[in-house]
């Protein structure tokens, strides 16, 4: 997938995640009040005594407070029982695009109210809105079905992505600035098959257009195609297993995501290429209010791709403190360690540090002493969310060539 198109997936996913927030303080809302002395995770099910419909006397001698009470009380419930529409500011700041916010609204509901273990399901819109001129929306939704059983996610984006491309060699030191404008849609079915892992099929078309902005003093060469239009499509497959019990914080367990795109032109794509990304988390819970999170992360491409095809350091969080553009090949390989400490009124502190390379294709393939880009830094959190743990995140990355700032909803990792 292009540089330009994972940013809108990764716009999407923030405001789902951020969204998500809202759906579990929506079923916990949904527990019975007796439950709330008990402690009761937020997917298990609750079961309370059946309720003794009152008599013609008893309903009689009711007040009429008691008995408006009552109404009001079925009317929330009912509302409930809808779903529930919120609305999510969300402030980013990231070195390739700029700083500006999201706007996200959503939409959350239960597809079957007789189902309660799967998670809420919710659709979504965002815009995003940044200083460097990128603008955009997207739409998506995430569905849980049959007992948590099936994981249908679906979205679309699109509108224009302005970032800069380093040159290297002779030219290292000089950027290109780009405006890439397109649209991309993504779908993916998954079924779990066991031991929490879920498996399923992938799709993704895309098309977008580059071309290059305006510029005083000298820029490396300009890349192919440049002002064509070109799609890009996909199949592939997933594999994810998550045995976290807070998906927003976690405090113990595991995380693994394995993802496969083949590129192909008899599909209609213009290039013809293969990407791989497998990522790895584990976390350890030290006491309450401290958590140590370990994260290794791999990506690798093959065929021909466009040089936005390829693995990207930066453009994600793996690692904070480089720029999206200046270091990009067929593969890259990351890991880090962060410690995160959860101070009083919703504070929190983090420090983390890593190492990694984005490694060129062919024999060459084992880390070079020369080539290993560190990273280390630290951050500050504060609770969106108290009883979830959802922090508003801002870090400082200090990489080999610079530094960098960046704001968002939720861990890196």
């Amino acid at each position: 997938m292009t540089t330009a198109f994972l940013r809108w997936r990764r716009l999407l996913a923030l405001s789902l995640f951020a969204l998500g927030a809202y759906a579990d303080r929506l079923e916990a809302r949904e527990l019975p009040a007796a439950s709330s002395q008990a402690n009761i995770a937020p997917n298990e099910s609750v079961t309370t005594d059946q309720e003794v419909a009152p008599t013609a006397v008893e309903q009689s001698l009711r007040s009429p407070a008691a008995t408006q009470s009552s109404e009001q009380s079925e009317k929330e419930k009912k509302h409930q029982q809808r779903g529930s529409v919120v609305v999510a500011p969300i402030p980013i700041s990231n070195p390739a695009i700029g700083s500006g916010v999201v706007i996200a609204v959503g939409y959350i509901f239960s597809l079957s109210k007789s189902d309660k273990v799967s998670p809420p399901s919710l659709v979504g819109a965002a815009g995003l809105l940044t200083s460097n001129s990128t603008r955009g929306f997207a739409l998506g939704g995430q569905f849980y079905l049959k007992q948590n059983t099936y994981k249908i996610t679906t979205d679309f984006g699109r509108g224009n992505l302005n970032y800069d491309l380093y040159g290297s060699g002779q030219f290292a030191g000089l950027k290109l600035p780009l405006q890439q404008t397109g649209q991309v849609f993504h779908g993916e079915f998954l079924r779990r098959i066991g031991w929490k892992f879920f498996l399923g099929p992938r799709f993704s078309i895309a098309t977008s257009t580059l071309t290059v902005r305006p510029s005083s003093g000298d820029t490396p060469p300009p890349p192919p195609d440049l002002g064509l239009n070109t799609t890009l499509t996909a199949v592939g497959v997933t594999l994810t297993r998550d045995t976290s019990l807070n998906r927003f914080y976690p405090t113990g367990g595991t995380y693994f995501r394995f993802t496969s795109d083949f590129f192909s032109q008899t599909l209609g794509s213009k290039y013809s290429f293969q990407s791989y990304v497998t990522t790895f988390a584990k976390y350890w819970g030290l006491s309450k209010n401290q958590v140590v999170a370990y994260d290794v992360y791999f990506c690798a491409t093959g065929g021909t791709p466009p040089f936005y095809g390829n693995c990207i350091y930066g453009s994600s969080n793996q690692l904070r403190g480089y720029v999206a553009g200046k270091y990009f090949d067929r593969y890259m390989v990351t890991t880090q360690l962060e410690y995160r400490l959860a101070w009083p009124w919703r504070f929190g502190l983090v420090a983390f540090g890593g190492v990694g390379e984005a490694i060129p294709g062919g024999d060459r393939l084992l880390f070079r002493d020369n080539s290993f880009l560190p990273s280390a830094g630290g951050g500050l959190r504060f609770q969106l969310s108290k009883q979830y743990h959802v922090n508003l995140r801002a870090d400082v990355a200090r990489g080999r060539d610079g530094h960098t700032f960046s704001l968002g909803i939720g861990e890196a990792f």
